[in-house]
């Protein structure tokens, strides 16, 4: 099987222009068939500021109203997306920027929850495979603004993390999938606060060990869940480090490989 490589990347380094162009000139010189998918960073927080549009919060999750979610669309879907695919050009990769309305390339569900409302949220339905292997076939790289759709005419606010595990199950039966987690730490961490405590490797058996002692800070835990999801759904390896060390990370040389044996 050909290889494919899915990078999620931080939303801290969305924000540093410096640390985004130097990740884009790394993501682009990944040899073969690549997707990279991308939130929005604090952009779509300060805008929405700019704009008086409240924000709310709960659990780490934004609220997405129906004035939230022209913002979202606006800063993921338009300019960071935009100026994603334009850095990648000058990188000499060529790559096209989609959100999952485009081509029907992720159709979701507004979420529901007996507890809280989310608004305008979506989660994953489908993924468009055909769409997506007769673009990578075309050796275009794609960049994946978290903006989905519910096929009645409706955008959704999307997790990132979720849409780059979904995109990498789904292309397991055609490729072989390696999905990156790139963001600030260097990986998973036994102490939140030390960089230098970064754990090689976690099993599932080491993973439910962790949980237990509560080694592992919350945050951490849905990424990993996702991570294991994913492992047991044919991809073939998952990585989460910095977004400086990217080629370390492909290489195996840096940040938490999740393994499921």
């Amino acid at each position: 099987m050909e290889s494919l490589y899915v990078v999620k990347i931080g939303g801290n380094v969305i924000d540093d222009e410096e640390k985004l162009s130097s990740f884009l000139k790394s993501f682009a010189s990944i040899q073969g068939k690549k997707i990279l998918v991308h939130g929005g960073g604090k952009l779509a927080t300060n805008l929405a500021t700019q704009l008086n549009i409240p924000q709310q919060m709960i659990d780490g999750r934004r609220i997405t109203d129906a004035e939230t979610l022209k913002v979202v669309t606006m800063v993921y879907a338009g300019y960071v997306n935009k100026n994603v695919v334009a850095q990648l050009q000058a990188a000499g990769c060529n790559a096209i920027g989609l959100t999952g309305a485009d081509g029907n390339a992720i159709q979701s569900h507004k979420r529901t929850n007996a507890n809280t409302d989310y608004g305008f949220v979506g989660d994953v339905d489908a993924i468009n495979t055909e769409l997506f292997c007769l673009l990578l076939e075309k050796n275009i790289s794609l960049v994946i603004a978290p903006i989905t759709h519910d096929k009645n005419g409706q955008l959704l606010n999307t997790n990132a993390d979720t849409i780059a595990q979904e995109i990498a199950k789904a292309l397991s039966s055609r490729y072989e999938v390696s999905l990156i987690y790139s963001f600030e730490k260097k990986g998973v961490l036994l102490n939140a606060g030390d960089e230098s405590t970064v754990i090689f490797a976690i099993n599932p058996t080491y993973y439910s060990q962790l949980k237990a002692e509560q080694k592992i800070f919350a945050g951490m835990i849905p990424k990993l869940d996702n991570a294991f999801s994913a492992v047991n759904s044919g991809v073939k390896k998952i990585v989460i480090g910095n977004a400086d060390d990217l080629e370390q990370l492909i290489e195996g040389t840096s940040g938490t490989t999740i393994v499921n044996e």
